[in-house]
């Protein structure tokens, strides 16, 4: 009784949002190689051609980047790879977290980088199924991804089989006895197999859909609400400052960090504070902060991560959980491959339900014929 109710429960919650999951889940798995895909693609931007001794100075770098940059554009700092072999990164005012990229050792601007084309689409799709009303196309998504937690702790509960031979069955996916014995291990097996990852998927980012269920996760992790929403929207827009007069010592400022920031994967330098970002599992955005005086150069304050406010910290790890970066390669990939599978499941449940529905009709029109129906 509890699984058939379970079962039917399972079905028509999937019917109405299906097609809105598969979107949202394969979307999701084309964004989560984007800066790897980029990075291969536009190589002669990310990537310098020679390599000298040593840079040329920040300050002379920020000038000429500001001079190829037209007046409505505004420098707002200095990203600095550990790599080498690796270009600088000037972060701009606008578009939103635009980059232009520059040679540090030529000072050569090797030209300008935002999210557009096939991974803006994407991510519009992602977030919003391209509705140009955000808050539309946001609801919706948000909606159907609540909708999703439900089918997939349903489908758990049908999915636990009786005894260990039905176990074998249906953790196995057999591709030697046709499409619909393919499509049914697709959607069963395949299913319990994403389902951990879906759910962890599904449930960090409700967090962008609904401010009212980010305030609930973040207070469950200890995170104030008077906080959570700027650092869960962190990279918002800002306001487009100009290049600050104190860009100037940034150079004297890298130097005397230059052993922390080789040990990290990028230093990031704006106006009066410096960001390491580590090279550790787990949460990816995590980093060292350091503050300097604008004015003399000289190092005012020091916030290891583990130090950081609780706030920072809970937002990194959300981030990190939803974009499967968390443990590296391994889990990037299981993200993926997990996101995917979540775009096949409502494609394979529609299906096998239609099947099923084709199935009944055929055995009524067979009772019929041999006059052996009785309606009930």
């Amino acid at each position: 009784m509890i699984r058939r109710l379970f079962s039917r429960l399972h079905l028509w919650l999937s019917v109405p949002v299906g097609l809105i999951v598969t979107i949202t889940c394969f979307s999701g798995a084309m964004l989560v190689f984007e800066d790897e895909i980029k990075g291969l693609s536009n190589a002669n931007l990310y990537k310098v051609e020679a390599m000298c001794e040593k840079p040329l100075p920040i300050d002379a770098l920020l000038e000429t980047a500001a001079s190829a940059l037209p007046d409505s554009v505004k420098v707002r700092g200095v990203t600095i790879p550990s790599d080498p072999r690796l270009a600088y990164k000037v972060n701009l005012s606008n578009p939103r977290h635009g980059v232009l990229f520059i040679d540090q050792y030529t000072g050569i601007v090797k030209g300008q980088e935002s999210r557009a084309g096939f991974f803006r689409t994407m991510f519009k799709l992602h977030r919003w199924l391209l509705d140009e009303n955000v808050r539309n196309g946001k609801m919706i998504v948000g909606i159907s991804t609540l909708v999703l937690v439900l089918i997939l702790l349903t489908g758990i509960v049908v999915w636990i089989p009786k005894n260990r031979k039905g176990l074998r069955s249906r953790l196995k996916m057999n591709f030697t006895k046709g499409w619909h014995r393919l499509w049914l291990d697709l959607h069963v097996a395949g299913g319990f197999y994403a389902s951990a990852i879906l759910l962890i998927l599904a449930l960090t980012g409700l967090t962008w859909s609904f401010e009212w269920y980010g305030t609930a996760f973040y207070r469950l992790f200890g995170a104030a609400e008077e906080t959570t929403t700027g650092n869960h929207h962190r990279g918002r827009k800002e306001d487009a400052p100009t290049i600050p007069p104190s860009y100037m010592l940034w150079q004297k400022v890298y130097d005397e960090l230059e052993p922390q920031c080789k040990e990290g994967i990028e230093t990031t330098i704006k106006d009066g504070s410096v960001e390491i970002q580590l090279d550790r599992l787990g949460n990816r955005m995590a980093s060292d902060t350091y503050s300097f005086d604008t004015r003399t150069g000289e190092l005012t304050g020091y916030v290891p991560y583990a130090e950081a406010d609780h706030e920072t910290q809970v937002w990194g790890w959300v981030y990190s959980l939803h974009v499967g970066s968390w443990g590296g390669l391994i889990t990037k990939i299981l993200t993926f491959l997990a996101a995917l599978l979540g775009a096949t499941l409502p494609l394979t449940g529609y299906y096998l339900w239609f099947r099923r529905i084709h199935s009944k009709k055929r055995n009524v029109r067979e009772l019929k014929a041999r006059k052996c129906y009785r309606p009930t």
